[in-house]
């Protein structure tokens, strides 16, 4: 719970205490995930269980560090990565799929309902924005409120992630209903009140993943292939459609201009990607408006922005051709993994990695959470806990007379 909400709470701590708070944390998190792996190092099985995506994508970040005209900024964000996946990893080692599930309920819960307070307290009794917390204040005009996530649209991710999270929660009776119904309400009020077209749409395409699970998970095991193929089918059809129809689509949900400045942001980024399309610029995470080619996509469009808002082609621009084709593989085989788990799992439990998953990955059109943060830490562990069952590697290295079954192997809860 400490670990989770440490990642979770880390616009927090950089608001309150800066990058280096931040980096303090981290690295108390990663000696005690050191203490952690040692102690129960003889209770986790190891063979074939961490995924090889996750580590070649980290590898080709780090090697782009070297190329990169910016090497000590990429290995300050390179060791944020790292740092992240270490207690992601560990927190998927040492814990089953319902721990890590209240876990990140109880902390959601209280950072929703803290970032509810304080807006409150600023836009109602105190009628001031609190700027070291990036709060404006806005809540008595129906927001649109940022609470402790700095954005408006960080703070729609982190309320649809809760509201997966508490419907899971009370599905599976892992706490008590009068709480299930109050975590849920609150994850909506702050939902509604971020006013983020993005997240408008993301919480659609999550409701149409739940749909489709409920139909996979409702049907025959003779049955899933078909829906399967059908489901697969009408996912790649809607992709193309979209991508066919974007210029459209940027006109018709032009909220604001919200839309209209991600269009500018991607077009004046992938300039700079067409000109290191093989090896990318250099990962460096977060982006710097120090360094270039940041500081100059910003000059181009006139703001400051910390990301592409679009983490595909954020990926793209740090680490070319060869990077965005590792972190396709680490999401692509992330998400089959976790959703034919979900598909196949009696346990409403294994649904959780798949649309997190859903929704990280959806969201990611829009913004570049996944590749730092919170939104890395959640792709790691989800993707760690789906190859745990899911890894071709753990057929290989089995023996008939290898140690006995963890007690936190799901196999064991169903």
């Amino acid at each position: 719970m400490c670990s989770v909400g440490t990642i979770f709470a880390i616009p927090l701590i950089r608001n309150l205490l800066g990058w280096p708070g931040v980096v303090g944390a981290l690295c108390t998190l990663v000696l005690l995930a050191g203490v952690v792996l040692i102690g129960r190092r003889h209770y986790i099985e190891w063979r074939g269980w961490w995924p090889l995506s996750i580590f070649a994508f980290m590898v080709w970040c780090a090697l782009s560090s070297f190329w990169s005209d910016y090497t000590a900024a990429g290995f300050v964000g390179l060791g944020y990565q790292i740092a992240v996946a270490i207690v992601a990893l560990t927190i998927a080692l040492s814990r089953d799929m319902i721990q890590i599930v209240r876990a990140v309920g109880g902390v959601l819960r209280a950072l929703l309902a803290t970032s509810l307070i304080l807006e409150m307290l600023s836009g109602i009794f105190f009628d001031i924005p609190i700027p070291f917390l990036s709060i404006e204040g806005n809540i008595a005009l129906g927001g649109p409120i940022q609470g402790i996530f700095v954005t408006r649209n960080m703070l729609g991710l982190m309320t649809v992630i809760a509201l997966i999270t508490f419907v899971i929660e009370w599905r599976t009776h892992s706490v008590d209903r009068p709480i299930a119904f109050g975590s849920i309400a609150l994850a909506l009020l702050c939902l509604l009140l971020t006013q983020s077209p993005v997240n408008q749409l993301l919480i659609l395409v999550v409701l149409v993943a739940t749909l489709a699970l409920y139909w996979l998970r409702k049907s025959s095991p003779e049955r899933r292939t078909v829906i399967q193929a059908f489901l697969l089918t009408m996912s790649v059809l809607g992709v193309v459609a979209v991508y066919l129809a974007r210029n459209l689509i940027i006109r018709l949900l032009d909220a604001g201009s919200e839309f209209g400045v991600r269009y500018h942001l991607w077009r004046a980024t992938w300039d700079l990607v067409k000109d290191n399309f093989l090896e990318g610029w250099g990962w460096i995470g977060a982006w710097r408006n120090d360094t270039f080619p940041y500081f100059f996509v910003n000059i181009q469009v006139d703001r400051v922005h910390g990301s592409a808002l679009n983490a595909y082609l954020d990926v793209y621009m740090q680490v070319g051709l060869v990077g965005i084709f590792l972190f396709l593989t680490l999401c692509i085989f992330a998400f089959l993994r976790s959703w034919n788990l979900a598909s196949n799992r009696r346990s409403l439990i294994y649904t959780w990695p798949a649309l997190v998953l859903v929704t990280l990955l959806a969201g990611s059109a829009a913004e570049s959470h996944i590749l730092t943060g919170t939104g890395w830490f959640l792709l790691v562990v989800c993707a760690a806990k789906a190859s745990q069952s899911q890894s071709w590697r753990q057929k290989i290295d089995r023996h008939p007379a290898g140690p006995a079954m963890p007690l936190n192997h799901p196999d064991r809860m169903n």
